[in-house]
């Protein structure tokens, strides 16, 4: 009760401070400094790159400074402001390192703007931010993001690019000074001699040339010297699941693994794990572009569920990373946002299907009826079983049949995709495969009569989840029906009572939108829908799963404001491996099957098609 009254006695006091004497808010701080290191950034950019002031009250001074001087000023204050530009982001997410250089940066530009451009302007504000910077130091103790020496290409590639483009800049600034006219290929070729510290083809009076080479000098020395620390500094990988972490995860599972379909998810590889005190509940994570980006609900026992979250956010705060939850349930989203004050958003509808009351009889199965007997027809047989029934050479036919028939080079999805098929490890695992014997003189395929498969993985001692849906190119449409049903029927051999589908994105959104009375703002959400259907297959992927008359879950989004919707968005994009410019800009090879079944786009095109004429 103490504490609660001195908290509140602190906020009665703040409230009679006036506001411009309390200063910025502590978590305002960081964003703030990240603003003003871009202005003075690009101001020591514009300094260096543009003719100094002639007629200043610093011009005096610098008359009577070494000859030198002035150009490296110059160069120092083009390779200040590109290094304060590249540090903003940093300092907005309060890394300590950022904080670091750039109070050492900072009085090297202060001394540039004086020497060269002669700004007091530009040095005072250069002042004011280190101040800033000193005075809130402890506001700045981030730690480290998980890297890979793959930034050092990006580095070269970026940078080199815009030293380029700067260095033209450059080289055309000082028109009046040029000996000829140089043509726009005589300046790139000077461009790039200088990068590397040679003269170029153009020439310069009243020592302009100087100025100019030291400028281009300093940002080839800058990219390289930035690639080669991205390069040879130590490399902190990414968190990866443990030995250890993955023994504890299982234990949990057997508990509690009944209470969340994609709870099996979490023993991904790349992916890392918070556990709670206790030991009775976990979070799993992988951080993407400063996102910490968990997935579905916290493993273990519900009750433990906030010591785990606790954890997960101390970590995310540690760094500074954004945390957000991708796909929990209805219940964990309300742990979720009971603990962290965090906010939530309806993401999707995950299909659920009990075994004891599907049937292929009615009215409303006839579609479904109808396409997996045509395909009986034309000689496809199934066969579903547990992982660990197959023997090591069927097993090992199916994983590469698996591989070839992915679409992108390496396994993708992150939430609702397990990465692999392993007897070993996920023996308890079902795997329903299609086959179809070669006819009379006809050469059997690449893999024999194989042409589908699904995989399914355990979901507590009676369920199973969809993983992933694969096909041989040359089947018939309707594999995947075929085999779904095929689960179904087999199931209660395998003593198994539900099983989860796939997971419809914006599903609700789509079903109330083309509901009669349904309002504009919903008409307009669901045609937006339907826009982006034709690259993504939202609208498709929802029709497929209300077939199987399953039952709907909701799954959510959270997030902390609404500000990070889009910053989470894109790294969920890239965690799910959909971030890919092609898939984007070619609509056919969009709509082809894809390796998780829970992801936007498992179902191919030509199968839904069919049905849907």
């Amino acid at each position: 009760m103490s504490d609660r009254l001195d908290g509140e006695k602190s906020e009665t006091v703040a409230w009679r401070t006036p506001r411009w004497l309390r200063g910025p808010r502590p978590e305002a701080v960081p964003g703030v400094v990240g603003t003003a290191g871009v202005i003075v950034g690009l101001l020591n950019l514009a300094s260096g790159v543009f003719a100094r002031f002639r007629h200043s009250r610093m011009h005096a001074l610098a008359e009577v400074l070494p000859g030198a001087v002035s150009p490296l000023a110059a160069a120092a204050s083009i390779v200040v402001g590109i290094l304060l530009l590249l540090l903003a982001h940093g300092l907005k997410r309060r890394k300590r390192r950022a904080w670091t250089a750039a109070v050492a940066l900072l009085p090297v530009g202060i001394a540039a703007q004086l020497v060269y451009r002669h700004s007091v302007c530009g040095a005072a504000l250069s002042m004011a931010l280190l101040v800033f910077l000193v005075r809130h130091r402890r506001e700045f103790a981030a730690l480290p993001d998980p890297r890979s020496r793959w930034k050092a290409l990006a580095n070269f590639v970026v940078l080199g690019g815009a030293s380029v483009g700067i260095g033209l800049v450059i080289v055309s600034s000082h028109p009046a000074k040029t000996v000829g006219s140089p043509t726009l290929w005589e300046r790139v070729q000077h461009v790039l001699w200088g990068l590397f510290g040679f003269e170029g083809p153009i020439s310069y009076t009243h020592h302009v040339d100087y100025t100019v080479g030291y400028s281009l000098g300093a940002l080839g020395l800058l990219t390289v010297a930035t690639t080669a620390y991205l390069a040879f500094r130590p490399e902190h990988p990414a968190a990866r699941l443990t030995d250890d972490d993955e023994r504890q995860l299982r234990e949990l599972l057997a508990k509690h693994g009944a209470r969340d379909s994609l709870g099996y998810f979490a023993l991904r590889r790349d992916k890392g794990a918070v556990f709670s005190p206790t030991g009775k509940a976990a979070v799993c994570y992988r951080v993407i572009s400063g996102v910490m980006l968990a997935s579905g609900d916290p493993i273990g026992d519900v009750e433990a569920w906030p010591g785990a979250i606790e954890r997960f956010m101390e970590e995310a705060r540690a760094h500074s990373w954004t945390p957000a939850v991708h796909g929990c349930s209805e219940t964990g989203g309300q742990v979720w946002t009971r603990e962290t004050g965090m906010d939530a958003l309806e993401l999707g509808d995950e299909a659920i299907v009990d075994v004891a009351d599907f049937t292929l009889s009615g009215r409303a199965m006839r579609n479904v009826r109808q396409m997996v007997k045509r395909i009986e027809r034309n000689g496809y047989t199934t066969q579903v079983r547990r992982v660990r029934d197959l023997e090591p050479e069927e097993l090992e036919h199916v994983q590469k049949a698996a591989d070839a028939w992915r679409d992108t080079d390496d396994e993708r999805g992150f939430s609702m995709a397990l990465g692999r098929i392993d007897a070993v490890k996920d023996g308890d695992a079902v795997i329903a495969t299609a086959h179809l014997a070669p006819a009379e003189g006809e050469e059997p395929g690449l893999f024999g009569d194989l042409k589908a498969l699904q995989y399914f993985v355990p979901w507590g001692p009676d369920g199973i989840s969809l993983e992933r849906m694969r096909r041989d190119r040359s089947a018939d449409p309707g594999m995947n029906e075929l085999l779904i049903v095929a689960a179904l029927q087999t199931a209660p051999d395998l003593k198994i009572k539900q099983l989860s589908l796939n997971f419809a994105v914006f599903r609700s959104y789509l079903e109330r939108g083309e509901k009669l009375g349904a309002g504009p703002v919903m008409r307009i959400t669901r045609g937006t829908l339907l826009f982006l259907s034709r690259w993504y297959q939202i609208e498709s992927l929802y029709k497929f799963n209300d077939k199987f008359r399953p039952r709907w879950e909701p799954r959510f989004v959270v997030f902390r404001t609404t500000r990070d919707i889009p910053r989470i968005g894109l790294a969920t994009m890239q965690a799910e491996g959909y971030l890919e410019l092609p898939r984007v800009l070619r609509r056919r090879k969009a709509a082809e099957p894809q390796p998780c079944a829970h992801t936007v786009e498992p179902v191919r095109a030509a199968d839904v098609v069919e049905r849907a004429a």
